[in-house]
């Protein structure tokens, strides 16, 4: 493939000669049904290209109807056995699953920047961050737990978690294998069966995963893995045997999912847009706030729902801003198995596109483009999705700062104070994640107990739980937002549902309670009998 230098060929080939489900030198990504890789019979496929090169990697297929149905009876039989596999065996399961996708980091990370574009270092870590939802996981048997209380003399009433059916799950495309990690475990080791639908954009860090679970030995039909767009999304939302649906990805797409699926009766969790502040007080830690407030902003070319997006100075931090250009000018943009790449492409040309005009229309509404990261040149890859590091100071008003730009892209605002710092955070609609950079106990206490945002870091740019805790996006995010949505008030929500991904969240989610109540009356317990008897038993 003359597309694509000679690191990215080697690991394409590697992967195509290794992996069942992929293909990363022009072939095609299969369905994963009942336990089989199936080549798709559609007449629509949406093509894979490298982010760096525009070379053609992979074409997805638009899964049909049939192929959908089969996916779905697959998973419906699944769960009549499954449900009634021991604990320990799922919990066996999730160990087993656990060693091989240490075993295969490499390989899944090598994928994901083939397809996605992140470097190889950030495409571990993505990998890393689901195999730690997966560890948690080994943990069901406790996590499981019920609880039980004599309620009455010879009453009990105990309650314990059982699953809920055939779920599914909708991942996007900028962690490829962070996200169906978020639910794969989950859903499987509570009882439930799954069918994931990953990014059209770059599936086969999912697909990978399926074949690791089929080696940790999951019996056919619990984890599907079909493609598509819209029509397989819709097909989704409306199948009656489909009884819950985990969604990350954009505003858009999940409210419409949200709304559909709970039409029908589904229990629907949406994690979507976010626009993400970091208040950078006087007394920070100069050299430790601007190096992570880059980083936030930066890695994964900023293509990451708990990205830091708008950095708020607070007084004299204002004096921090040439040194934050002069460091972000600096940043390494090339492809994602380069040495010493710090960001790679953005995914597609379409995204690039959208994200100049963003930077553009600061210009046009007075803002200040301070580095201007379009047309960036990245010789070696002249046909490349690149977008370079950019800082534009803004005002609340302007389009930069409302929309979600999902670029390497800062936004600076300056305030006096820091009770100007949290009210203007707490305005925005936006709550996945905020963060402080202080030395301070005080000021870190102030901002933790009035910020709005359901994730809070302080001195910590990106604070997203680990998975023994519950992802909290929150504010036009919570419960409350399904009244806000009636009112089309808001439009930008991080969070739709009342109950969060992974955690013991996650567990609440693809379980139900049920609840016993049983009376054994301990009179009945003197009943005549022979006494013990120590020969051997015979026929009588």
């Amino acid at each position: 493939m003359p597309g694509l230098n000679s690191l990215s060929l080697e690991r394409a080939e590697q992967l195509s000669s290794q992996w069942k489900g992929t293909n990363f030198l022009g072939g095609t990504a299969k369905n994963f049904i009942d336990g089989e890789f199936r080549e798709s019979t559609t007449d629509k496929w949406i093509e894979i290209l490298d982010p760096s090169t525009q070379t053609l990697l992979s074409r997805v297929p638009e899964t049909t109807n049939e192929e959908f149905e089969s996916a779905v009876e697959a998973a419906s039989k699944a769960f009549q056995s499954w449900r009634k596999t021991s604990v320990l065996k799922r919990q066996r399961f999730a160990l087993e699953l656990q060693a091989l996708i240490r075993q295969n980091m490499d390989n899944i990370a090598n994928a994901i920047v083939l397809e996605q574009g992140k470097t190889f270092g950030d495409a571990q870590g993505d990998v890393l961050r689901g195999l730690q939802v997966v560890e948690t996981a080994c943990a069901i048997p406790t996590l499981l737990m019920g609880e039980k209380i004599e309620v009455s003399k010879d009453m009990d009433t105990e309650t314990r978690k059982v699953p809920l059916g055939v779920c599914a799950s909708i991942a996007p495309f900028n962690f490829p294998a962070m996200i169906p990690l978020w639910t794969i475990p989950m859903a499987i080791v509570t009882g439930n069966t799954l069918i994931l639908k990953p990014s059209e954009r770059d599936p086969g860090a999912a697909l990978m995963i399926a074949e690791l679970c089929q080696r940790a030995g999951l019996p056919n039909g619990v984890l599907n893995i079909v493609h598509g767009t819209v029509p397989t999304v819709n097909a989704i939302c409306n199948h009656p045997k489909i009884k819950a649906i985990s969604f990350v990805g954009g505003n858009r797409a999940g409210q419409h999912i949200y709304n559909l699926g709970t039409q029908n009766g589904k229990r629907v969790q949406a994690n979507m847009g976010a626009k993400n502040h970091a208040v950078i007080m006087p007394d920070a830690n100069k050299d430790q706030a601007l190096n992570a407030l880059l980083g936030a902003a930066c890695g994964a070319a900023g293509q990451r729902c708990m990205a830091i997006s708008v950095a708020v100075l607070v007084g004299t931090a204002q004096q921090f801003l040439p040194d934050l250009i002069e460091r972000a000018s600096k940043l390494k943009v090339s492809q994602g198995f380069e040495k010493g790449t710090d960001f790679g492409p953005v995914t597609t040309p379409a995204a690039k596109t959208r994200i100049e005009g963003l930077i553009a229309s600061a210009k046009k509404e007075g803002g200040n483009i301070l580095l201007d990261g379009r047309g960036i040149q990245v010789p070696e890859y002249p046909n490349g999705n690149f977008v370079g590091a950019t800082i534009i100071e803004a005002t609340t008003s302007m389009t930069c700062y409302k929309e979600e730009i999902f670029g390497p892209v800062l936004i600076v605002i300056n305030t006096n104070t820091l009770d100007e710092a949290i009210a203007l955070v707490n305005d925005n609609p936006y709550g996945n994640g905020s963060a402080i950079f202080t030395q301070s106990g005080p000021i870190a206490r102030k901002f933790e107990t009035e910020i709005e945002a359901g994730q809070i870091g302080i001195n910590v740019p990106i604070p997203v739980p680990l998975p023994f805790f519950s992802w909290t996006g929150n504010k036009a995010s919570g419960s409350q937002i399904i009244f806000c949505i009636i009112m089309t008030k808001v439009l930008q929500a991080s969070f739709l549902g009342d109950i969060n991904f992974y955690g013991k969240g996650g567990i609440s989610f693809y379980t139900q309670t049920k609840t016993t109540t049983s009376l054994w009356r301990s009179d009945d317990a003197n009943v005549a009998g022979e006494g013990v008897s120590l020969n051997m038993p015979t026929m009588k």
